[in-house]
């Protein structure tokens, strides 16, 4: 095993972000190929962020496509103050936004896991796996939205109100309620969500 020096992984990750913001500068002017390395390098992320928030795998897809081609259409007004991932989850988050306040809330939720599925460790054990992206998707909208942009994607409480159109305190209290709720859907102590 080859040991390096401590300073090589900000190194690597530097390297990253200058080849991506080339690649976002070539996909500004114009390039079909450099968007399309932007598109394969994000929308894995993209499709998760938009799945959680909608709960619905259909509209989520359809989230995807919207996303990415108000991204293209909208790349020459990329200001780079933000990196590239953080301005798309935001188109991301106000696609979704706009789509929900346009048709209201899926009925349909994601049921991710498939209970004919289950590992034969599982099935032996007295208590059913933990599903958190059921528990996740079952959430009330407000309180889903904001725990999944800033529990999983790390968004400032600021940045997810700004995202979602409500106030910083708004988004306070629904990400409090949804660890509760977690908690009491999972079992577990609020304070270990």
């Amino acid at each position: 095993m080859t040991d390096f020096p401590q300073s090589a992984a900000p190194a690597v990750v530097a390297a990253g972000a200058v080849e991506e913001s080339r690649t976002v500068a070539a996909a500004a002017a114009g390039s079909r190929f450099a968007f399309e390395q932007l598109y394969r390098c994000h929308v894995g992320r993209v499709y998760g962020l938009c799945l959680r928030l909608t709960g619905h795998r259909e509209t989520a897809e359809d989230c995807v496509q919207e996303t990415f081609v108000n991204a293209w259409r909208g790349l020459a007004r990329f200001e780079a103050r933000s990196a590239f991932s953080t301005w798309l989850h935001r188109i991301a988050v106000n696609t979704v936004m706009v789509r929900q306040r346009r048709r209201g809330p899926e009925l349909r939720l994601v049921q991710p896991w498939d209970s004919d599925a289950v590992d034969e460790r599982q099935a032996s054990e007295d208590t059913p796996p933990l599903d958190l992206e059921a528990a996740i998707a079952a959430l009330p909208p407000g309180a889903r939205h904001v725990l999944v942009l800033v529990g999983l994607y790390g968004f400032s409480h600021e940045e997810a109100a700004d995202a979602l159109g409500i106030a910083i305190g708004t988004s306070k209290a629904q990400f409090h309620r949804a660890r509760h709720i977690l908690a009491e859907r999972l079992e577990l102590s609020p304070e270990g969500i």
